[in-house]
């Protein structure tokens, strides 16, 4: 039985990935820094900020790296506005037909609490979402268990009736860490071997499979 879906939220609920790209690029751009391209950014995407800047830019110091996120955050706002994120296909009618189980959902995200809040909100996902747990608010960021174990404490739910879907590798150790089946999505930024590599039970193409698969 499932009770409790643990979603990641960039990738796996909301297509970012334009728009973490283009902020990652002009973030490099201004401060000095070669400018990656798209897929080794993609590979970084569910990773706290400070990693993602550590993988890009090998030997970075600390200092630097505050620079980049504080710049990044700065970017990315920028952006916004030009670059609309919306939710994937299937995604709102999925969680409809999930609220109507009675299954309890919430997000963990790597993303910080108060552009998590507003990326759920202005993509009208509040109504099926009942708790959004950003980086800020974790005691370890993924892959660590943590953020799952954080969002099995909130709902009272045991880590056997709860399943975690996202679409990086870092989604699938963190769910499994926490013991809870795992189920990723090939939409997002990582490929369906990725996913099965990382150990997944279940991969979909489509969120439209994720009711059946319960």
């Amino acid at each position: 039985m499932t009770r409790l879906i643990v979603f990641d939220f960039d990738g796996t609920l909301g297509d970012t990935k334009e728009n973490i790209v283009k902020t990652m690029q002009e973030t490099m751009r201004r401060m000095g820094y070669p400018v990656p391209e798209a897929d080794a950014i993609a590979s970084t995407i569910g990773l706290p900020l400070k990693t993602g800047f550590e993988i890009l830019n090998p030997g970075i110091s600390p200092e630097r790296c505050l620079e980049c996120a504080t710049l990044y955050r700065i970017v990315f706002d920028e952006y916004k506005a030009m670059l609309k994120p919306q939710a994937f296909p299937g995604v709102k009618q999925s969680l409809a037909k999930l609220k109507a189980r009675g299954i309890d959902m919430c997000v963990a995200s790597s993303r910080l609490s108060v552009s998590l809040d507003a990326f759920v909100r202005d993509m009208g996902l509040g109504e099926y979402v009942s708790y959004v747990l950003g980086v800020d608010s974790q005691r370890r960021p993924k892959p660590n268990p943590d953020p799952v174990l954080q969002c099995l404490e909130h709902f009272g739910v045991p880590a056997s009736e709860t399943l975690v879907v996202g679409d990086m590798p870092v989604d699938i150790q963190m769910g499994a860490a926490a013991g809870c089946r795992t189920c990723g999505v090939t939409w997002g930024n990582a490929t369906h071997e990725q996913l099965a590599a990382s150990g997944a039970d279940y991969i979909i193409d489509k969120m439209g499979q994720l009711p059946a698969i319960l």
